[in-house]
């Protein structure tokens, strides 16, 4: 049987990598790179919290009770990358380095900090109190769209 971790952590370590390949392409001057790589990675990025929100925080509050806990954190930092995916989106598209590059510096800072806190904490709770339930958990998350 799989796990939250097993499921969520490998999606942080994909969503990495592409957006590694988007600040790297801004990096060197090829907007037409970066344009997909970001494209990629932000479609990515966002269906990885459409997958907590939408499936894993909501089982993890119904069987725990805890509403003002981890997912209200995660939530919020989660409204905090949207917002500057949004940010650095316009950055693209106006082919605007300092910008781009400027909030790539932030949001990574920011997935660290976010990730390490789900990984080294929220998931692993959730792995313990959805025992129960993971695959039904599992089903849910992978069953929203991308």
């Amino acid at each position: 049987m799989t796990s939250i971790s097993a499921f969520l952590t490998p999606d942080h370590q994909h969503c990495d990598s592409l957006f590694a390949a988007a600040e790297a392409a801004a990096g060197q001057g090829d907007w037409h790179a970066a344009a997909e790589a970001w494209s990629r990675f932000n479609d990515a990025l966002r269906h990885h919290f459409a997958m907590e929100e939408e499936a894993l925080f909501p089982a993890f509050e119904a069987r725990t009770g805890m509403t003002q806990g981890p997912t209200q954190m995660m939530r919020m930092e989660h409204i905090q990358m949207r917002e500057l995916l949004d940010q650095m989106t316009d950055a693209v598209q106006r082919q605007n380095s300092d910008a781009f590059l400027g909030d790539c510096e932030t949001l990574l800072i920011i997935m660290q900090q976010h990730n390490m806190k789900e990984e080294q904490m929220l998931y692993l709770m959730a792995d313990q109190v959805l025992a129960g339930e993971m695959e039904e958990v599992l089903g849910r998350m992978r069953a929203v769209s991308g």
